[in-house]
This record gives structure tokens, sequence and C-alpha cells, in this order.
């Protein structure tokens, strides 16, 4: 089984969220996938095998398989066009079907429809007490909530660079927290202009304290703020990871109606 290893949404060739990515011709059993990714060590590794409607993928973190990895899908898309050529590839995943339009060395996806809905008080406030944050610690113009464009993020919006730098939380009591709210990632964002975010994603449902760089919970934001009318169509940039030394930028373009799928757009790299 050869292992590709891709960096996705790096920032001027470097940094960037490391994947594994494993093309196969038939998808091996999920409890060999999840060994692969385990031994791999990323936050995901993706799975993927010819289909006669595409590409049947496949997304395992090294805990648990995910429905939906927007950096895995971008590393993904380089693989693709690394051997079967630049182009549109139909993704077809456990929840329904995407597209990623792949280049060796820069790709964009287009994701599942986007949903959003609120959080509950108690959700928000076990949410601020796992990273020791405050409400005075929160943008009032983004309020909490539950998100997803394929996977289940939650929010929270900072009012504070510093704040979201700050960042930090125990693994163990993250992921008993996301596992049982059925949470896959808890997205911290900061907004420094009306289009340009900074973001920390805290993953502990796979086993990850935290991800450079989250293409799913980025589709789901910019959804979110679509969908409720916080933005109007057109584009937005998420820089994240810098504080884990691997600075990354994703860029998502979305437009009406709302719901609909975005696209997400990310530089990647080879990892040697």
């Amino acid at each position: 089984m050869q292992i590709q290893r891709i960096a996705a949404f790096t920032e001027n060739g470097t940094g960037g969220n490391p994947a594994g990515v494993v093309l196969v011709d038939a998808l091996p059993a999920a409890d060999v996938m999840q060994r692969v990714a385990a031994e791999v060590g990323y936050s995901e590794t993706v799975f993927a095998a010819p289909a006669p409607e595409g590409w049947r993928t496949r997304y395992f973190s090294p805990e648990s398989e995910v429905p939906f990895c927007g950096h895995a899908t971008i590393a993904l898309g380089a693989a693709l066009a690394r051997v079967h050529g630049a182009g549109r590839y139909r993704l077809l995943l456990t929840g329904g079907m995407i597209e990623v339009e792949g280049g060796p060395e820069h790709s964009t996806l287009l994701s599942l429809p986007t949903r959003n809905a609120p959080a509950s008080a108690e959700l928000v406030t076990d949410a601020l007490a796992l990273f020791g944050y405050a409400r005075k610690d929160m943008d009032p113009a983004l309020p909490p909530l539950r998100m997803s464009a394929g996977a289940e993020h939650l929010l929270l919006a900072l009012n504070r660079h510093e704040t979201l730098a700050a960042m930090a939380y125990d693994l163990e009591r993250g992921r008993r927290f996301m596992r049982d709210h059925g949470i896959v990632t808890i997205a911290l964002v900061w907004r420094a202009e009306e289009r340009l975010f900074h973001a920390r994603n805290a993953f502990a449902s796979g086993g990850v304290l935290e991800d450079p760089a989250t293409g799913a919970a980025a589709a789901a934001f910019a959804g979110m703020l679509r969908d409720r009318g916080l933005l109007s169509g057109g584009e937005l940039t998420i820089l994240q990871g810098a504080e884990m030394g691997r600075p990354s930028r994703i860029r998502v373009a979305f437009d009406l109606p709302a719901g609909s799928p975005v696209r997400v757009s990310g530089a990647s790299a080879l990892m040697l």
C-alpha cells in the first residue's frame, strides 16, 4: 500500500496541514484503514478507490473515521492530478457526493450543502469552560453555532486575537466533550477584517489536539456567514496554523442560494 504525504493549504510553499493519501484499486476493510491512519499519525489519512460514479472515498483520523475532511480532500486532488492528470474528480462519501478539481500544486473542492443551528446554552457554557474562556471573550456579532458542510463543528468566535492565540485545553476532556455532543471539531475564530479571519481548530475527537488547517470547518463557516446574511456572496480567507509553526491559508468562495455547497481552495506540496 503506497502512502503519499501531502501538505494542504500551504502558505508560500511551506506550512499547511499534512495528510496521508492512499490510492487503491478497492478500499480495504475499515479496521485496516484505521490502523494505517494511526501508523501515519497525521490528523487525517484519506483512502480512495475508483468506482463507476467516481472515486469512493473515506477519511480516518488516528482514532476514528470522520465523515469529511477538507485538507485531506485538497491533498487527494493533488495526488489524483499527479497520477491521472489535472481535472475534476467526483468523490463518493458516506454522506453524499462532492467534487475536487485537482492540480499538482493547487486544488478546489466543492463541499456538501451547508447548514447551521444555534448552540444550546449548556453546550456553550461547557465549551467555554473547556478552554477557560468567559462570555466576555466572545464576539457578539458571531454567535455560537453548530455548523456543517459534511462534518459537524461548534463555532466559538472570539473578540481578540490574543484570546485566540492563548487557546489551550485538556485533550482527554476535549475528546469526551466532542464525542458526547457529536462534534468533530471546535472552530475558534477571530475576525481581523470583513473577509479575513484567523482560526484555530481543536480536533480532540480524532485524538489530535489541534489542526493547522481545517477545510471542512472553513466550508461550514463560510456557508454559515452566507446563510445567516452576515456576508454576501464572494470570497473570504482564513489564516490558521501560525501558532503551530505551520502557517496555512484557506480560501472559500460562495454564492446564493443559502445552504448550497461552497468552494474551498488551497495550495499543496508533496512532503519528502
